[in-house]
């Protein structure tokens, strides 16, 4: 028997800057999915080695894809086609909430979702931007067009991280976005991602205009490496994991996979962790004996630890402003393993 024809799922994005707690969020939201309801998250990293869809909640009735390695606005645009059609046949959900990287320019995306090949597929809803009002201290990326058009395209902003932001920088940031035209739907103020999940609802408003539609595309070439297409997949072995590199508009991110067997201690991994300065971003996932746990710190902020549900490897990523020494980095994170 034939399936019916997919048509209007509503669909959200959740954008935001580097660190402006996405991924959180989207966990929140998927704890209040409705009972009857089959949700599918499409998460893309500017990282190669992917950690996010490793720290969304997986179940049954939630289906969550990843794409790494790029920015689906440019390096992994031709693969969103191709990946959503995918998603949307094998899993047919209720809702799919889509989170770029916080590199990357939403309005490519947005074309996509609306083209002719989605427009009956689809049903494009609120648009949500994550602000950190603490990073109105960082010039370089208030120069950051992606950073400017995710506000100017979002239909609600949610200022996050309040609870660690001064007043005056909570005051800026609401200010800030109330001066956007067209008026955002709402702006709210929230800590650690808790969103409402009526806010996906909202009404897309379509004639909200991205002001650096093609700044994304007109940077530095992005560098991503690329493997012989007769290479098979080089694998991590035991103590020798697998180092991935990248590098776009500035930032530089190293990652590492081990293989499930490799197993951490973890008062020397969690020391070792706490004490890389100069990141932008530092997320992992562990194994530790027979417990797993999730490492997610951004800047010089205390990290974020919780159990994780992952058990296909550990696997590690840090983004910098600056080349990083990976052969440093990596002795350093074999010296944490358990002999």
């Amino acid at each position: 028997m034939s399936q019916s024809p997919i048509h209007s799922v509503p669909t959200n994005l959740i954008t935001g800057f580097l660190g402006s707690g996405k991924t959180t969020a989207i966990n929140r939201l998927l704890r209040q999915k409705p009972e009857h309801e089959r949700w599918a998250v499409l998460v893309n990293e500017f990282g190669q080695v992917g950690i996010d869809g490793s720290l969304i909640q997986q179940q049954e009735d939630i289906a969550v894809k990843e794409l790494a390695g790029g920015c689906l606005c440019c390096a992994l645009g031709p693969s969103l086609p191709i990946t959503l059609a995918t998603l949307l046949r094998q899993f047919r959900p209720d809702r799919l909430l889509i989170e770029p990287t916080g590199l990357g320019h939403p309005a490519q995306v947005i074309d996509t979702l609306q083209s002719e090949h989605f427009r009956s597929v689809l049903e494009l809803r609120s648009i949500i931007c994550l602000l950190d009002p603490g990073v109105l201290h960082q010039p370089e990326v208030l120069r950051q067009p992606a950073f400017l058009d995710q506000l100017n395209l979002a239909d609600l902003i949610v200022l996050n991280r309040v609870d660690l932001a001064t007043e005056d920088d909570i005051e800026e940031a609401l200010n800030l976005s109330a001066s956007l035209f067209p008026p955002k739907a709402a702006i709210y103020t929230t800590t650690q991602g808790q969103l409402e999940v009526e806010w996906l609802d909202l009404e897309h408003l379509s004639r909200r205009q991205a002001r650096y539609p093609q700044a994304h595309a007109a940077n530095t070439p992005h560098h991503h490496p690329l493997s012989p297409v007769a290479a098979p997949p080089r694998q991590p072995k035991p103590g020798q994991p697998l180092l991935q590199t990248g590098q776009q508009d500035g930032y530089y991110s190293c990652g590492w996979i081990f293989v499930l067997e490799d197993c951490f201690d973890w008062h020397r991994i969690r020391a070792y962790l706490d004490s890389l300065n100069g990141i932008v971003r530092l997320k992992a996932v562990l194994r530790i004996g027979h417990a797993w746990v999730s490492y997610n710190r951004n800047g010089d902020q205390p990290a974020e630890i919780q159990p994780s549900a992952w058990r296909r490897d550990s696997r590690l990523e840090i983004l910098a402003r600056q080349p990083l020494d990976s052969a440093q980095i990596e002795q350093a994170l074999s010296d944490c393993l358990k002999g």
